[in-house]
């Protein structure tokens, strides 16, 4: 069996037709046997895609011949070859749901007016120059941040990407305005679009991480200012980044230490219960509740 990979990749880019792209990349998906999910809108692209490592590198040369998308950094990292149940292409308002899709500008170069780029290395450099002064904030689903975070993150209340203007216009973060703010995110597509939106509510100084989590864990491990482990999208549900990676999940029903999220019981609830190996052995830990929001948790892809 041939090596098995999956690739993580957005970009910004404007695509006057979603229709006819997302036809053609469904086209391409299919015909080198590919399984993931990709959203197309007007702009640009997002997606997640796992499969042969050589099919993949066809996709990736093929997709990259598109105006605007010969600049994505496609991440990649291990595979099983059974990631993903099947094919999703779909063409939407936004590449991730803020609810804004008339507020984001994008030009062949990508988000216009978002947040500044930050190497990972740039991001310990900014920290060792800046010390407490710099505030990092996270742009995932606060369910994400349980197995893994930035040392000291703020971790905004929100259930799915919905949430973030209602809860940034709050006031609630007015106090860090004029601060340095290093947003992050899985692969970096969430936090393009949270940094430009912070900047237009008035926060003076934003950066983002060049590549997301993936990138920075890729290249600083876990001995710098990550902690934890890294949900994903897809059937691994983490991953770590080195052997020294810490536990700082609690399992929901007895408070031991895990990274593992599970899958609820009941097939009409998408929501993931976080539980130790132990107390994973018992069905009934896994059981439907009322704290469920039987939400689109997993719908994101970066």
């Amino acid at each position: 069996m041939e090596l098995q990979k999956i690739i993580l990749y957005y970009g910004f880019a404007p695509v006057a037709d979603p229709e006819a792209v997302r036809l053609w990349q469904k086209t391409l998906c299919e015909s080198l046997g590919l399984k993931g999910r990709i959203i197309i809108s007007k702009h640009g692209i997002n997606g997640t895609l796992g499969g042969d490592m050589s099919a993949l590198k066809k996709y990736v040369r093929a997709t990259k011949e598109f105006p605007g998308f010969k600049k994505i950094d496609f991440k990649w990292s291990e595979g099983t070859g059974n990631d993903f149940p099947r094919l999703r292409v779909r063409v939407r308002d936004e590449l991730v749901a803020f609810n804004a899709p008339d507020e984001i500008k994008v030009d062949l170069k990508g988000i216009v007016g978002g947040g500044k780029h930050l190497k990972p290395a740039q991001v310990d450099q900014l920290v060792a120059e800046r010390g407490d002064e710099v505030v990092f904030f996270d742009g995932r689903n606060a369910f994400e941040a349980k197995i893994g975070k930035f040392k000291n993150a703020i971790i905004p209340d929100v259930q799915t990407s919905h949430d973030f203007i209602r809860d940034i216009e709050s006031g609630k973060y007015d106090g860090i305005k004029d601060k340095p703010i290093v947003t992050y995110c899985t692969g970096g597509i969430r936090c393009e679009i949270l940094s430009a939106i912070m900047i237009d509510r008035g926060f003076k100084e934003v950066y983002q991480i060049d590549g997301g989590i993936v990138r920075y864990g890729e290249s600083q491990g876990d001995t710098s200012l990550w902690e934890g482990s890294l949900y994903v999208f897809d059937d691994r549900l983490n991953i770590n980044f080195t052997d020294k990676a810490k536990t700082i999940g609690e399992c929901e029903h007895c408070g031991g230490a895990t990274s593992s999220f599970r899958n609820c019981k009941n097939l009409g609830c998408k929501d993931l219960v976080l539980l130790c190996d132990e107390c994973f052995k018992d069905e009934a830990n896994l059981q439907c509740n009322e704290t469920h929001t039987r939400g689109r948790r997993r719908e994101s892809v970066g």
